[in-house]
């Protein structure tokens, strides 16, 4: 896995929806329409992060769920990001 190039990183913002760049990171906050909403939200993340070996960081607010990615091991963005990024999309529909 190899860190992203900037014209890559752009590229592949277009492909995902509403995800924004900070630094080496790309976030998204998610609004649920209730606290147990998000939690389901979250177990959904965790199960799909498990399986790709990529785990962002959650930060959860009541009903708002703020997801970051980055990965660590090339210090900043890489395919797994996007990849896990759009995994999440799908679940919210």
């Amino acid at each position: 896995m190899s860190r992203l190039t900037a014209a890559e990183i752009t590229e592949r913002l277009e492909g995902v929806n509403h995800w924004e760049q900070h630094g080496d990171m790309i976030c998204k906050t998610f609004k649920l329409p209730s606290f147990p909403a998000a939690i389901a939200f979250v177990t959904q993340v965790g199960f799909l992060a498990e399986a790709a070996a990529h785990h962002p960081d959650i930060d959860i607010r009541y009903n708002q769920v703020l997801l970051t990615l980055t990965t660590h091991d090339v210090g900043g963005l890489s395919a797994k990001d996007f990849d896990l990024a759009a995994a999440i999309d799908e679940i919210m529909g």
